[in-house]
């Protein structure tokens, strides 16, 4: 398993995700969607994760992808699905908060990152 690049546990009823340091440098793809994870620690290890699918789970927060920041090499992410979701009130602005998250994104939620949601993430939070 030491060279394992795409692990899929989706739909395993996950709480949390742990002990990965064993694949740490060669994994590339972690699909954990459908699962109860509500943390998104245990991920900061992975330092060739590019695509982390993490859709209808339990996470609460648009704060728990700070935990992603050392995941430098990610670029897709699936989120929706999640209860951090209900905070915003589109679609949009949910994919405006993950970039201000993570900034080097390509992909959210199965679709390209478009110039103009990069450019509403790096402008300051409005404060209505």
């Amino acid at each position: 398993m030491t060279e394992l690049k795409i692990l899929s546990l989706g739909r395993n009823n996950l709480k949390k995700i742990e002990k990965l340091e064993d694949v740490s440098g060669t994994l590339e793809q972690l699909w954990v969607s459908y699962n109860s994870i509500s943390s998104l620690d245990g991920l900061s290890c992975l330092t060739n994760l590019t695509t982390l699918y993490c859709s209808n789970n339990l996470i609460k927060s648009f704060s728990e992808l700070d935990k992603l920041k050392a995941n430098e090499k990610l670029r897709d992410v699936l989120f929706i699905g999640n209860p951090m979701y209900a905070e915003v009130a589109s679609k949009e602005e949910a994919r405006i908060e993950i970039l201000r998250q993570l900034p080097n994104l390509l992909k959210i939620d199965g679709e390209f990152v478009k110039p103009s949601e990069l450019e509403a993430a790096q402008a300051p939070p409005s404060s209505e």
